[in-house]
């Protein structure tokens, strides 16, 4: 028997009043699906593409009879077009998942030539009648793990390892930042920038660069576990990101924000079966489980620990959020006034640094 989910209810609310998209007007039985997914890295990463590789096996689990494939190590641009078109022909593929923002236009142009399949494109904004886009509230526990990292660097000077100057990574970077100044009101955060999701060598370069400089903790936006065996090799503490990275940096991992794509791709997969499936924006956060904090490295002492706790608390809870004023931006300008929290379109589209964040948003 299929196993219950959560997520069941919130599709049923749905069903009453949704607007649903030819290719999944009628019920596609589970055995026809054929979840195909297209991954930027190899699923033994360590982090991104680790974790997007952990939630197909989930959603496999949860829907008995059901297969699923997967091409890895596609790079971003046109090579990604017969990659999903190989998932569509050769293993009938009835939904599609590109797992990095760089397939968007790519994603955009297959589905158009396939109004039957179902695609979902992960952290991209452009959808379709039969195109959807799913990302999680990742700034939440980027918030938390700052909190986490401001009370941990004795020398106030953080470093954080970027791939791409996009709004994605801005705001993560934002949201920790705040986090770190809540805890220690005069830290800075030093960026570099990696322009690349997956690349070991380059990320463990990008740490001891930081490290070299002064940082006595780093925290990151890269696909592998390069900057947590870095930090450990240095003795920096680190902050992880994707996967619970504990495994590289036994003594000085401390915390990472978390992804858990099970819930979401079961919910997609859920959808088109019951031919209730739209063209939507799915953006889960702490409350539905698709974001989490890890737990915490041994270093870690129970004051801090009480701290981020009630902090997420009070998120789960509706009594506060990430980005509520007052918020500077570098140069002490106040972008969001106090009492007033961004919407969802200015978190989406954050394209400017907050105060404490050392380095340039270049294009």
């Amino acid at each position: 028997m299929r196993k219950i989910f959560v997520f069941t209810l919130i599709c049923v609310a749905f069903v009453g009043f949704i607007a649903i998209h030819p290719a999944c007007a009628d019920k596609i039985p589970i055995e026809e699906i054929n979840p195909g997914f297209i991954y930027i890295g190899p699923p033994g990463d360590g982090g991104w593409t680790y974790m997007q590789e952990k939630g197909r096996l989930e959603m496999v689990s949860n829907f008995p009879g059901l297969k699923s494939y997967f091409i890895e190590s596609v790079p971003e641009g046109p090579e990604s077009v017969p990659a999903m078109e190989r998932l569509i022909r050769s293993n009938k593929s009835k939904l599609v998942f590109a797992c990095s923002f760089g397939y968007m236009d790519y994603v955009l142009e297959v589905a158009e030539k396939n109004p039957d399949v179902t695609f979902i494109h992960i952290s991209g904004y452009k959808r379709a009648e039969n195109v959807g886009t799913m990302f999680g509230r990742m700034y939440q526990p980027r918030y938390l793990s700052g909190l986490v990292a401001g009370k941990m660097s004795k020398s106030g000077k953080i470093g954080y390892v970027a791939a791409y100057p996009l709004p994605e990574v801005i705001r993560m970077i934002n949201a920790f930042t705040i986090g770190v100044r809540e805890t220690n009101p005069n830290a800075t955060v030093s960026v570099v920038w990696l322009y690349s999701w997956f690349d070991p060598g380059k990320e463990k370069e990008a740490a001891k660069a930081l490290i070299d400089s002064g940082c006595d903790l780093l925290a990151m936006h890269a696909d592998t576990g390069a900057v947590a065996q870095a930090c450990e090799e240095a003795g920096v503490y680190v902050i992880g990101y994707n996967n619970d990275m504990i495994s590289f940096a036994p003594a000085m991992h401390l915390t990472a924000p978390i992804w858990d794509w099970g819930r979401m791709f079961s919910l997609t997969v859920d959808q088109v079966n019951q031919g209730i499936w739209k063209s939507d924006a799915i953006w889960w956060g702490l409350n539905e489980g698709a974001v989490d904090l890890s737990p915490f490295g041994p270093a870690v002492p129970d004051d801090v620990k009480t701290i981020v706790n009630g902090r997420k608390s009070d998120m789960i809870n509706g009594k506060w959020a990430v980005f509520t004023g007052p918020v500077r931006n570098q140069t002490g300008e106040i972008m969001i006034p106090e009492g007033k929290a961004m919407t969802d379109d200015e978190i989406w589209n954050m394209d400017w640094f907050v105060e404490g964040v050392k380095g340039d948003i270049q294009k």
